[in-house]
């Protein structure tokens, strides 16, 4: 069984806990694990604490790398910092789709709020045998994967 490694934007994440200078941080709004680039110091504590290995480390500029001219909506990381899925929290602030569901035009992802009754993710859930990684460790993941 192959699966991305997202980010599993858990309700208990340990990730915020280990972090000293609170880059890394759970919106009270939806609950979404988010990341802010310039505050995170490189320490990785949040690489070691996180059990789905969804984040990572830019050893070397990321800029070069991205291919034309760089999407000044989106904030710019740097050398020295970690990395993770935030739902594209910029997208989601116009009221956009991640990037991902976006990309996936089969249907393969879908987003939404598990608490809205008429939610496609709520009407997914409840028409489909789903799994959700390691929920044993107490994290409460909101990732929930259609087997």
């Amino acid at each position: 069984l192959k699966v991305p490694l997202l980010c599993n934007h858990c309700d208990n994440p340990p990730c915020t806990r280990v972090c000293p200078t609170q880059a890394t941080w759970k919106r009270e709004q939806d609950g979404i694990v988010m990341m802010d680039w310039h505050r995170c110091i490189g320490c990785r504590y949040c690489i070691a604490a996180c059990p789905y290995g969804s984040r990572s480390f830019n050893w070397r500029d990321p800029r070069p790398n991205i291919p034309g001219e760089l999407n000044h909506d989106f904030p710019t990381r740097e050398r020295g910092v970690v990395e993770k899925c935030t739902f594209c929290e910029e997208r989601l602030a116009r009221g956009q789709q991640p990037a991902c569901v976006e990309a996936s035009r089969s249907g393969a992802m879908a987003f939404g709020d598990l608490e809205d009754e008429h939610s496609q993710v709520r009407h997914l859930l409840q028409e489909n045998l789903t799994i959700r990684r390691k929920v044993g460790l107490g994290t409460e993941p909101e990732v929930y994967y259609i087997v």
